[in-house]
């Protein structure tokens, strides 16, 4: 909770403003301590006691458990740096297994001490370095790939083609992991917020845009998974031009929706929605041709087009996210 104090004046003109007595007393200040003083790009002030000294890195201790995966992917989102795995006597084979698997879904994370009673993993990324803009692009890039290789997988029959896409999402969600690592980081630290030029109502958006493009990427899975159910089948001509069709529009959509939400740009964000005729005209044209095709594949083929439709939805939530840039 914030706290009222008046603005005083010198007979020399300097303005000061008395610092809370609990907080002085907290953070050891004496008279005549150093306090460092900067100014955020929306005009507040702020005031750091701790100047000047390395942050004390985070640590947790976690026991061996049925969720011990689930909790070293909980911890790493929180900002947690080091992670210690310790057991009453011996860790099992089970649980040091589930310590790697959990590492190697998180990018930074390393295992840096491991002896028979604990594991201690430690993050070895420094946040400044990772701006989310960049992480962002870089998700996008991976599940824009995975849509276009995943269409023309599914009109080809190309099973391979779609395992490939299915192994990708991997990456796609490290890459998710990671941003939501960073995005706490600096709703908890002022300064980097500064650095890298993010506020914290921006770390909102980032997140919310970074699920919907990692909901683009699960989509892209499932139409694989329907491609590898049809072993093969191809589509014939008429209905692979419906849904090569189908599938630009859709490309278009959150390609547009993404670079909408990056530069501020209202126009292309409303375009985005304004292409919901055309996904309507589309599904309904695949739903048409498809009743005529084999029993064995109309569910694949019109679940595939209800993906696709699902990801265009996921295009116009982005774009509602979409605002102007302050020039």
């Amino acid at each position: 909770m914030s706290e009222l104090r008046k603005v005083q004046r010198t007979p020399g003109g300097t303005f000061f403003v008395c610092l809370p007595k609990s907080w002085a007393a907290r953070y050891g200040l004496e008279k005549g301590s150093v306090l460092a003083l900067s100014e955020t790009g929306d005009g507040k002030l702020l005031v750091d006691a701790k100047h000047g000294t390395e942050p004390s890195p985070r640590i947790v201790t976690l026991k061996p458990g049925p969720y011990l995966g689930r909790e070293i992917t909980g911890n790493y989102l929180l900002g947690f740096d080091i992670i210690r795995v310790e057991g009453k006597e011996r860790i099992s084979f089970e649980a040091r297994d589930t310590v790697k698997n959990a590492v190697s879904r998180l990018i930074g994370l390393e295992i840096v001490e491991e002896d028979y009673s604990g594991i201690v993993v430690q993050c070895l990324l420094e946040p400044s370095g990772f701006p989310p803009e960049k992480i962002l692009r870089r998700g996008y890039a991976i599940a824009a790939g995975m849509h276009r290789d995943v269409a023309n997988a599914f009109v080809d029959g190309d099973v391979q083609l779609a395992r490939s896409v299915m192994a990708r999402d991997d990456e796609g969600n490290r890459l998710y992991f990671l941003l939501v690592r960073i995005l706490r980081t600096i709703i908890q630290n002022p300064s980097l917020s500064e650095k890298l030029g993010v506020s914290p109502i921006e770390c909102l958006d980032y997140r919310l845009v970074a699920s919907l493009v990692e909901g683009i990427g699960d989509d892209c899975v499932r139409v694989a998974l329907k491609t590898v159910e049809l072993k093969g089948a191809k589509l014939d001509q008429d209905l692979r031009k419906l849904f090569m069709s189908f599938h630009m529009i859709c490309f278009e959509a959150h390609e547009n929706a993404l670079t909408a939400f990056l530069i501020g740009d209202m126009v292309l964000a409303e375009k985005v929605r304004s292409m919901r005729d055309k996904i309507e005209k589309g599904f309904t044209g695949i739903e048409e041709v498809a009743r005529a095709q084999s029993l064995d594949v109309v569910p694949q083929i019109l679940a595939v087009a209800s993906f696709l439709r699902q990801i265009y939805e996921h295009s116009v939530d982005i774009a509602d996210l979409a605002v102007p840039r302050k020039t």
